[in-house]
């Protein structure tokens, strides 16, 4: 057996327990009874220490450096280099410290779930302040051996590659250009004629009926899938079986459909990933989040949000809440999907927005890990942060520093990923409609399938083949071009 082959071993084992972690993880996210944290994550700890070890073994080193050596084609050599990187992360930590990491996770996971609907940020910091400490102990390690910098190496970690001194350069522009884009989108929008009100009560089960039909138009293969309610939506499981979740309000339906419109996004790129022989291995899973946030705000920004989809939609809306009106022909209904607001809540931020929402944690979360703020100082310097670029200063820590699961769960320099991936979104779907001329007539008439054609043989069936640079540029014919996505946003709230 060849070092490359007996790799491929290791790894398919490997997956099979991410799996099944996976899959426990969801359950403890919508299911899990509060009795059952302290059972869950022994079993999450236990889990994920079999894989650390696997991954970590003597062995690894030596396969890895002879099989560099041997005949390979392009997706094992792409293979062989994700099984590397996955190796060097993995590798850099002591068990000890990877245990601790995952036990503190759940843990504080599990007191911010108290925390949150009380809009007590103190409650919370005792369980934070641990958490921070052992990310900054991993990030510490990981730059070492990565030869970056501690934020970049907690980046790495979500986009492979995703360099702070890239990103840096696209926010400072974006901070230059929100606040008087802003600016122009509120006044075009009030220049309009006045919105008609969409008044409740919806009903969640006839939410959730609609839900339904819109993932079922998308493409959401329930033999393979399922939708659950979460506190924050989210979408997780395994290519095979993919379960994404959203949270019902019975004063908005708007936000758990486009809830479950985004996460849908995400799960069809669980589901075009490579089947077969890569489904098991590190090159057959998705290149990164920034590829993956891509997948989500495309559908739900990109293409459920745009005139002709609501044009197609209203009738549904219509016939599930059983209401007539001008305020539910698609015209109203489209200008509230597209509406400018300055608000509080990251994901149910409209696009013009939403990028603020991310600088302004980015700005944040690093300031924390390379230690130039300190965790008491949170709240205020978020509240400050939602003053300068949006105007509007949080009530409470519930809609403030409370509202995302990230950092209280461990991830730690992932939020730049939705930023990029709205960048990355805008260009993909630009270049899906040049490409086929019946992506959007399809979607007029609720038909993604070829929109999700192009997805798949563009972005999904490549798994990890390329990076995220390459993998853009061989679908639209250049790298990320921040333009693009500028040139989205003033066609759609200027024009």
């Amino acid at each position: 057996m060849s070092a490359y082959t007996r790799l491929e071993a290791i790894f398919r084992k490997t997956a099979a327990i991410g799996d099944g972690l996976a899959i426990l993880q969801w359950d403890m996210a919508t299911m899990m009874p509060n009795g059952g944290a302290e059972s869950r994550a022994e079993q999450i700890a236990t889990l994920k220490g079999i894989v650390h070890e696997t991954v970590t073994a003597p062995e690894l080193a030596d396969l890895l450096a002879t099989a560099e050596t041997e005949s390979l084609d392009a997706w094992e050599r792409a293979n062989l280099r994700e099984m590397r990187r996955e190796w060097v992360h993995a590798a850099a930590l002591p068990a000890d410290l990877v245990d601790a990491l995952t036990r503190a996770e759940s843990a504080c996971e599990m007191v911010w779930r108290e925390a949150r609907p009380a809009a007590d940020f103190k409650r919370v910091l005792p369980s934070l302040r641990t958490l921070l400490g052992l990310v900054r102990q991993v990030g510490a390690i990981k730059a070492e051996k990565l030869g970056v910098g501690l934020y970049d190496a907690l980046l790495d970690q979500y986009e492979p590659g995703g360099r702070s001194a890239e990103i840096d350069p696209v926010f400072a522009h974006l901070e230059g250009f929100l606040p008087g884009f802003i600016d122009q989108a509120l006044a075009a929008q009030a220049a309009k004629p006045p919105l008609l009100a969409t008044p409740g009560p919806f009903p969640v089960d006839r939410q959730k009926a609609l839900g339904l039909k819109m993932m079922e138009m998308l493409g959401f293969d329930f033999n393979h899938g399922r939708l659950d309610v979460s506190h924050h939506p989210f979408c997780g499981g395994t290519p095979a079986d993919t379960r994404i979740t959203t949270r019902y309000d019975e004063g908005d339906f708007v936000s758990a459909m486009m809830g479950v419109l985004h996460e849908t996004g995400h799960a069809l790129y669980e589901f075009g990933l490579p089947k077969g022989r890569w489904s098991s291995q590190p090159v057959g899973r998705a290149r990164g989040m920034v590829a993956h946030e891509s997948q989500s705000l495309l559908m739900e920004m990109q293409a459920c949000r745009s005139r002709v989809f609501m044009d197609y939609a209203a009738p549904l809306i219509r016939e599930t809440f059983e209401r007539q009106g001008a305020e539910w022909q698609a015209e109203n209904l489209y200008r509230r999907g597209i509406r400018v607001e300055r608000g509080f809540i990251r994901v149910e931020a409209d696009e013009v927005t939403y990028p603020a929402h991310v600088i302004i944690r980015y700005r944040l979360e690093k300031a924390l890990i390379e230690g130039a703020m300190e965790l008491e100082d949170l709240p205020a310097a978020w509240n400050d942060g939602y003053r300068r670029l949006l105007g509007i200063t949080p009530p409470d820590d519930r809609l403030g520093c409370l509202q995302d699961i990230h950092w209280y769960g461990g991830s730690w320099g992932y939020f730049p990923t939705y930023t990029l991936g709205a960048m990355t979104a805008a260009q993909l779907f630009d270049a899906a409609q040049r490409a086929d001329a019946a992506i959007l007539p399809g979607i007029g008439q609720g038909d993604f399938a070829p929109l999700r054609t192009w997805l798949r043989t563009n972005v999904h069936g490549k798994g990890s083949l390329l990076t995220t640079r390459e993998l853009l540029t061989e679908a639209t014919g250049r790298p990320l071009d921040p333009t693009v996505f500028e040139a989205h946003l003033r066609r759609r709230y200027l024009g």
